[in-house]
């Protein structure tokens, strides 16, 4: 197999969030988690549902397979039969996460996204995140403002769940008696000092400690040659 690339692990270890998922609706959010919902209906969750953002439900080749009017999404969503996979400006030990200001809120530093669709997300369907670049400007101690809700503010939510995140070092679960971070694998390359060293509170680590699984001669060739023939997804992760 030919040299695997740090995106195209982050593409895998994007992809697994929705393994044996059934038949629920993928909504990624970013090219590289775009690129792994669409490889992982291509292979081991062939009955994801996959949109086009608006309101259409697509195959893995963008052919049009069905139509998704608002109010049918809405119930999806509120429903648990979401697997969404957001982005984080901010994110703690709990899985709380902002994408709204940095700063206090009353007068904040920098504006960003807004709270957007982030509390019924977290708290009505499951919820992974995408991180391109892994530093302690993300992985905070505590976030600015909460709009995904983490585990430590959702105990009686029937949907809450963050099953991972991924970022440019690593995968994250939340595997832990507290729920709080841990660190589930490293990409190749990456050492545990590393991701130790950008993040701004205390992962728990395992003893051991190991590598995102790679791509199969398979996946890699749909990764290269079918879904993103552009390689768009290097344009994310640089390395």
């Amino acid at each position: 197999m030919t040299q695997v690339s740090r995106a195209e692990y982050c593409v895998i270890a994007c992809a697994e969030a929705w393994r044996d998922a059934g038949e629920i609706l993928a909504s990624p959010m970013g090219v590289i988690p775009s690129v792994g919902a669409r490889l992982a209906r291509r292979t081991f969750a062939p009955d994801l549902l996959l949109t086009d953002g608006e309101a259409l439900l697509i195959g893995p080749d963008g052919a049009v397979e069905g139509w998704l009017p608002y109010r049918q999404h809405l119930a999806l969503v509120t429903g648990g039969r979401r697997h969404v996979m957001m982005g984080a400006s901010q994110i703690d030990r709990y899985g709380n996460q902002n994408i709204s200001c940095i700063g206090d809120w009353a007068r904040p530093a920098r504006q960003l996204l807004g709270v957007r669709g982030a509390p019924v997300n977290t708290l009505n369907n499951p919820t992974s995140y995408w991180v391109p670049r892994h530093s302690r400007r993300v992985f905070v101690e505590q976030v600015d403002m909460v709009c995904g809700v983490g585990y430590d503010r959702a105990a009686d939510a029937p949907h809450h769940r963050i099953p991972r995140v991924v970022s440019d070092l690593g995968v994250f679960d939340f595997a832990t008696p507290d729920h709080s971070m841990r660190l589930a694998s490293l990409h190749p390359g990456v050492s545990v000092e590393q991701v130790r060293e950008a993040t701004g509170f205390a992962l728990t680590v395992p003893d051991e400690v190991p590598y995102t699984r790679g791509p199969s001669a398979r996946e890699l060739e749909l990764i290269r040659d079918v879904i993103d023939p552009a390689d768009t997804r290097a344009r994310e992760v640089g390395h």
